[in-house]
């Protein structure tokens, strides 16, 4: 929140904002900020997403993106939003995982408020590997090959659909633009076409290449198993 008031008042001071600093697990402050503000449009992307770290912390992560998201989903039912947008993730496909488990909970909560509401439209989007955010593969990879490797993967084979944040941020502001034109379309999840998934030891490879190094010479590649 600092970084993002940081920006918007270097980069942007014609445009009047507010910064509140509020837990998502805190139902009260939702609900009064919710009461102070009454958003028309809503973006929850508030949410614990790393994978081993939520597989070691279950009851957190339930607590931020179960819990959390109902109390987020309620106060804009609540409070009159026009629009709730949550960003979620592939993992919640099938889920094999408590941090994919957890948000498809949180979907299934937003698709079921979706089909009953009469006043505020919930849109689920679904995010495939964001290049470069916080947290993903990219700037790892970068790391560690400038230490001098090695560059970690968990399987040889392993596939990810990868999307960039401009094309992450273009989803989420036409998922809140979409509109349903018969009730049919209610309760669904939007999901952006990324092309064909990306081998991530082909990735490894490629990004030590740019570097001007060489794969298994310079740097190594290390198989640590699936997770």
């Amino acid at each position: 929140l600092y970084s993002i008031d940081l920006e918007l008042t270097e980069k942007h001071p014609e445009i009047e904002f507010i910064a509140r600093i509020a837990d998502v697990r805190d139902k009260k402050r939702v609900d009064d900020i919710f009461e102070e503000f009454r958003p028309d449009v809503v973006f929850h992307a508030a949410a614990l997403k790393h994978v081993p770290l939520v597989e070691e912390n279950a009851l957190e992560a339930i607590k931020t993106n179960i819990i959390g998201t109902k109390n987020c989903a309620d106060a804009a039912l609540s409070f009159g939003s026009n629009i709730f947008v949550m960003i979620s993730t592939d993992k919640a496909v099938n889920p094999t995982n408590v941090m994919g488990a957890t948000k498809r909970a949180a979907e299934a909560y937003c698709q079921l408020l979706d089909l009953k509401s009469e006043h505020t439209r919930f849109k689920t989007v679904r995010f495939g590997n964001v290049l470069g955010s916080n947290g993903s593969v990219v700037p790892r990879f970068a790391a560690q090959i400038a230490k001098g490797g090695p560059v970690t993967v968990t399987h040889p084979k392993i596939m990810r659909y990868f999307m960039t944040i401009p094309e992450a941020v273009t989803l989420v502001l036409q998922s809140s633009a979409h509109g349903d034109r018969t009730s049919a379309e209610r309760g669904k999840i939007l999901v952006l076409d990324m092309g064909k998934p990306v081998l991530i030891a082909e990735l490894a490879q490629r990004m030590i290449q740019l570097a001007g190094l060489r794969p298994g010479v310079d740097i190594q590649i290390e198989y640590t198993g699936l997770r």
